[in-house]
């Protein structure tokens, strides 16, 4: 069995885009997930940044993990690689992650890096809501992304209230 693992959080969970042996629930401890990049490709442009989600540093994360075969790893982490980093804002790690089966497997995860001036923070949720709001990239429009994001979690049953607010408030836009 392949020991390659990714984890996702946000598009990943629900677009990963890449063929995966399996599919899992898991628990990413150390970092939480967070609508602080300022997407400067996939969900806005530099002259309008979108909003999109990093992996930040404490607390936990439910998202989902996907095994890799061995011999489509390398296609993989390359695709991968040109999706996560065109602007290079997450930085690549491996981190223990627990599966939903109670399994401690190792992933690939992309962590936001704080140094890089897509860093957005913590912002307010009024504020996030207006740099969401009529943001679009080469992926698409930001409020989809978000919106998106926030039901596949709901269909986890993962609760997010600053999320399902901000949700709610882009589809009564």
């Amino acid at each position: 069995m392949s020991n390659f693992w990714v984890f996702g959080y946000g598009s990943l969970m629900w677009n990963p885009g890449f063929d995966h042996l399996r599919s899992e629930p898991a628990l990413l401890r150390g970092a939480h997930r967070a609508l602080c990049v300022y997407s400067w490709v996939h969900r806005g442009t530099q002259e309008r940044p979108g909003l999109v989600f990093g992996l930040d540093n404490g607390g936990a994360c439910r998202g989902m993990a996907y095994q890799v075969a061995e011999d489509t790893w390398s296609n993989t982490l390359d695709y991968l690689r040109a999706r996560e980093q065109t602007t290079m804002v997450y930085k690549e790690h491996w981190h223990t992650i627990e599966l939903d089966s109670g399994e401690n497997v190792q992933a690939l995860v992309y962590m936001v890096d704080h140094a890089h001036p897509q860093y957005a923070g913590a912002l307010p949720l009024e504020r996030q809501l207006e740099i969401v709001d009529g943001a679009v990239g080469k992926s698409g429009e930001n409020p989809e992304y978000v919106i998106n994001t926030a039901a596949h979690l709901e269909e986890m049953g993962i609760a997010d209230t600053n999320l399902a607010w901000l949700a709610q408030q882009l589809k009564n836009l």
